[in-house]
């Protein structure tokens, strides 16, 4: 297995970085490109660049669940490494309730708390998620042998997947427990978060009860990462067996999501049902399993700057882009030169420019060793 002096993966650093690009400008830019071409938002393409309202699986519905995917990876190397220094349990639980403790409150500065006060403030973020899922599968790792864990996770899956599925909002009598109206995992935000919901008295995308399974993403990474950094095997053979264990999660999950008859739970992200939560981590385990058997394993792709200046400052692109003009300082600099591009294409060019733009506010920060951490 090959590492990198300091540790870190370069596979792990590339696979977030193709995973950031996708919200760093490249999503829009797709959807830019098929209007160009005068197919509209309505393509197949586009549509895959845009999250679906309920049930449904897009492309983009991927990011999310790959980032906790990776910081669950993340762990196990991180752990072993607080380990080999000397630094006790009770230590490495502070840094991880520390973590959980800033990503969250960093989800609520990103979603307007300081702008928009308590009360309409979402709550439930993306930051948020992250920090908890990753957080509690951290604790899990600490405390737990990976069967123990195992067991965790499958529960949790089966008892949201019974929950879901068989209950029904009290205040929605009548509406199906799938519905976003009638859904269990809603009316528990609705009677539990504090300031508005994402979508206005109805649900969060990142409520309480969809944390559960995101939980399980998380876990699902830190089986990977343990797997990796433990197994005896060759790098070719892990590979495989990472690729042979995406299939068998994407093949449950459709299962979930299509085979059970009326107690089938479909895709769904705003939930993160059982269904999405494997087939997720299905495509975020071979997209893993492709980086490390290429880079890590062959070294055959050894040209991974592009990709490893946007996964090593990951948390700050997604940051910067909330508090910095990018948009509006690619239509400064590109806005003449599209112009001058055939019709319709002016969009594409800007949008060329605000990726252009994000990365190299990154690359200055990784040339000056720049990394924000939490």
């Amino acid at each position: 297995m090959s590492e990198l002096k300091n540790g870190r993966l370069e596979s792990l650093d590339v696979a977030r970085g193709f995973d950031m690009l996708w919200i760093s400008g490249l999503s829009g830019l797709v959807v830019s490109v098929c209007e160009a071409l005068g197919y509209g938002k309505e393509t197949a393409i586009a549509c895959q660049m845009i999250h679906p309202a309920w049930h449904g699986f897009h492309f983009i519905d991927l990011v999310f669940p790959t980032f906790i995917f990776i910081a669950g990876i993340s762990f196990p190397y991180s752990l072993a490494k607080q380990r080999e220094r000397g630094i006790g349990t009770g230590a490495t639980v502070g840094r991880i309730v520390r973590r959980t403790v800033v990503l969250f409150l960093l989800g609520l500065v990103y979603n307007g708390f300081f702008q928009n006060g308590p009360a309409a403030t979402v709550y439930g973020s993306v930051l948020g998620r992250i920090g908890i899922a990753w957080g509690v599968a951290a604790l899990l790792t600490v405390f737990f042998r990976p069967r123990v864990r195992a067991v965790v996770a499958v529960l949790i899956l089966l008892g949201y997947w019974l929950v879901g599925v068989g209950l029904s909002a009290p205040d929605h009598p009548g509406a199906a427990p799938l519905s976003m109206e009638g859904c269990f995992a809603g009316w528990l935000d609705r009677q539990l978060l504090p300031g508005k919901l994402t979508v206005p008295g109805v649900i969060s995308n990142q409520g309480i009860l969809s944390t559960f399974p995101a939980i399980v993403t998380a876990l699902l990474g830190v089986f990977a990462g343990e797997y990796v950094r433990t197994s005896r095997a060759s790098g070719e053979r892990q590979s495989l067996v990472l690729a042979l264990a995406a299939l068998v999660l994407l093949a449950a999950g459709l299962f979930v999501a299509y085979g059970c008859g009326p107690w089938s739970f479909p895709l769904n992200k705003v939930i993160w049902s059982p269904s999405f939560t494997l087939v997720a981590g299905a495509c975020s385990l071979a997209l893993f399993a492709f980086c490390y058997f290429l880079i890590d394993v062959k070294g055959w792709w050894r040209r991974t700057l592009f990709f490893r200046v946007i996964g090593m400052n990951a948390l700050t692109i997604y940051l910067a882009q909330r508090v910095i003009g990018f948009h509006t300082a690619s239509t400064c600099l590109f806005g003449w030169f599209g112009s001058l591009a055939p019709a319709g294409w002016d969009a594409v060019v800007v949008n060329v420019g605000y990726v252009v733009l994000c990365w190299v506010f990154l690359y200055l920060l990784y040339r000056k060793g720049v990394f924000l951490k939490v």
